[in-house]
């Protein structure tokens, strides 16, 4: 036993030397690439050949050895004609948005459809897969003029919903020539809503003072910490109201057939109810659509991804070495 916790201080020992080593060139890295602007790459995957190497790979594994000679001899006439076709073909580019409260997945956005603006020739199309329950307004109002952007230039785009695309996440979708969404996905809550809460009273409580100063009647209307009055509760529902029209305009701009009075109460819908409101176009998820888009064009997608810097990889690392360590020691101690 006094073995087992000599052992045990000496391993936590040179587990702490390790973690200091580790954090001082964390430092030194971080230091030298504080001016180092990020950059990511653009990765591109061909969804059609994947898939055809998925049926290729079942096949094998599924036919008998008379029955795969007979398809390969079958496949290889058919590369041969597809090889022809596949020059004519147009192509289909997806992109996956899943949206957090602040929408920050914006700056990819705008990387890859500046990407596909870039090379997309006339019959090519987008499809979006968009999952978001919606946040900050100014966020998801940049995402959805990124998607604008594809209408501007004349380029067909699809939004699938397969789990959810509400508040801003709608916004987003309906920018769309076309809306697709699963059975029970989340569709719709087209409203505002802003909540906060305030500790005037426990800071009384406590004989704490708040001060704040503004310029200007409305500079703040709403405040955490401060007494609320009547007159700021009033304007800061009035900017509510401002926000929830432009919403609606918006809507109502793409998707002029929807009866705007009807969905825009802030309630939200599954699909199928969606669909009989006007809210999506179709109901399918977005595996069905790129399994149908690939029997007549080229399926790629699409997606822009940062470097990680040294110094995150480094700190990743010596995280994982260090939390096994300590797992090791736990069980050496446990026993």
């Amino acid at each position: 036993m006094d073995f087992l916790i000599e052992y045990g201080m000496f391993l936590a020992k040179a587990v702490t030397i390790v973690v200091a080593v580790v954090a001082v060139i964390i430092v030194i890295v971080a230091s030298g690439m504080k001016n180092k602007t990020d950059k990511g790459e653009l990765k591109l995957t061909d969804l059609t050949d994947e898939l055809k190497q998925l049926k290729h790979d079942l096949k094998q594994e599924l036919l008998s050895k008379k029955q795969w000679k007979a398809y390969e001899k079958q496949l290889k006439a058919d590369e041969k004609a597809q090889e022809k076709q596949e020059s004519t073909l147009s192509k289909v580019y997806v992109l996956d948005f899943k949206g957090s409260i602040d929408a920050n997945e914006v700056a990819s956005l705008r990387e890859e459809i500046t990407a596909i603006l870039t090379i997309a020739e006339e019959g090519d199309q987008v499809l979006v897969n968009v999952e978001s329950g919606g946040g900050m307004v100014h966020g998801y109002g940049l995402a959805s003029s990124q998607l604008d952007r594809l209408r501007q230039a004349n380029i067909p785009f699809t939004v699938c919903i397969d789990k959810v695309a509400a508040s801003g996440g709608y916004m987003m979708a309906c920018v769309a020539n076309k809306i697709v969404a699963a059975p029970f996905a989340i569709v719709g809550s087209i409203g505002v809503v802003a909540q906060l809460p305030n500790f005037s009273k426990l800071l009384k409580k406590h004989d704490i003072e708040y001060e704040q100063h503004t310029a200007g009647d409305f500079k703040r209307t709403l405040t955490v910490f401060g007494e609320n009055t009547d007159e700021g509760r009033k304007k800061f529902q009035e900017e509510l109201e401002e926000t929830h029209v432009l919403f609606k305009q918006f809507v109502s701009q793409y998707r002029p057939e929807l009866e705007i009075a009807k969905v825009a109460t802030g309630e939200h819908w599954y699909g199928q109810q969606a669909k009989e409101l006007g809210l999506v176009d179709e109901i399918s998820t977005s595996d069905d659509v790129v399994l149908n888009l690939v029997k007549d064009h080229q399926v790629f997608k699409l997606k822009y991804q940062t470097k990680k810097k040294l110094a995150d990889k480094i700190a990743h690392g010596a995280s994982l070495s260090v939390t096994s360590m300590l797992n090791k020691l736990a069980e050496r101690r446990a026993v």
